[in-house]
């Protein structure tokens, strides 16, 4: 069973991305009464009031999402990599944009590794192209079909790769290190790794994405 909080929203993107061991919640915007664990405090330092609305607005949809898979609430610290440390047999994954706060999680004895991200569906900057794009990915965004910011996908599709990957890995990848082959019938994606995994990590991982209500959403769920 998958729950949703009183702003969810986006015609649950995330829910339609994933499969139903894994519970996802989401929401549009920030609720001013949601406050963090006092131990989730340490974490944000003097960030600015946007910073700490959007954080604590993510983690409490990630602790929506855990409670339906009956894991009481508490607070959930942040690793080396600031990933999100889970409570014990869990696997999940957070994402934040303007506008937007999502989190996915699952048991681990169902799902291997989760990755989600949502971004804006407007163009990426052309110096921010050049670190993200390798020449198969902008050959085939040069004859794709019209209408979506292909190359925005791209980024949200390699920011949920990482967010698999490194669950699993417990080491860094590169942009350069995934190349991204999308499927728009399907609404579908495909990452190649270009660098050999480590032990018991896939050499790529399946996906899915939505571009609707101005943005774009990708997600990956690796199934045990």
């Amino acid at each position: 069973m998958r729950v949703t909080a009183p702003q969810c929203i986006a015609k649950r993107m995330i829910e339609r991305l994933l499969p139903p061991e894994v519970s996802a919640v989401a929401m549009r915007g920030d609720d001013p009464g949601l406050r963090p664990f006092p131990e989730e405090e340490a974490l944000l330092g003097a960030a600015v009031a946007s910073r700490r609305a959007e954080f604590t607005t993510a983690r409490h949809c990630a602790r929506q999402a855990l409670r339906s898979l009956g894991v009481p609430e508490g607070p959930i610290l942040r690793g080396p990599k600031r990933e999100p440390l889970w409570p014990t047999g869990i696997i999940g994954s957070i994402t934040h944009c303007t506008g937007y706060r999502a989190a996915a999680v699952a048991r681990t004895t169902e799902v291997l590794t989760i990755g989600i991200d949502a971004e804006p569906h407007a163009a990426i900057p052309d110096r921010v192209e050049l670190r993200i794009l390798d020449d198969a990915e902008r050959a085939w965004i040069a004859s794709a079909p019209s209408g979506i910011h292909w190359d925005r996908l791209i980024f949200s599709a390699k920011e949920s790769v990482y967010k698999a990957w490194y669950p699993l890995a417990q080491t860094w990848l590169g942009f350069e290190d995934a190349r991204i082959a999308i499927d728009p019938v399907a609404g579908a994606f495909h990452a190649t790794l270009l660098i050999d995994p480590p032990p018991g990590v896939p050499p790529g991982f399946d996906g899915r994405y939505l571009v609707e209500d101005g943005l774009v959403v990708t997600a990956i769920a690796v199934m045990r």
